[in-house]
């Protein structure tokens, strides 16, 4: 029993040992929105480039959906 809790005290260890070394996308400096603008920059490149890989997608599924149903009467 005291073997699980000596694990769990060794990798809550081991998880705060890797978050220090992490970098984070905002600077401790900054006050308010302006701390998190790398982080909101990211995000919107992130959704941006999702929204137009799925409409490429649909496009294509699109176009596929017609070209076999005109195949296959």
């Amino acid at each position: 029993m005291f073997g699980f809790f000596r694990y769990i005290i060794r990798f809550i260890g081991e998880v705060r040992g890797e978050l220090a070394k992490a970098s984070w996308p905002w600077d401790p400096k900054e006050h308010g929105v302006r701390k998190y603008r790398e982080l909101i920059d990211s995000t919107t490149v992130v959704v941006i480039a999702m929204l137009l890989l799925s409409g490429y997608i649909a496009f294509w599924d699109f176009v596929m959906v017609k070209v076999v149903g005109w195949l296959v009467p």
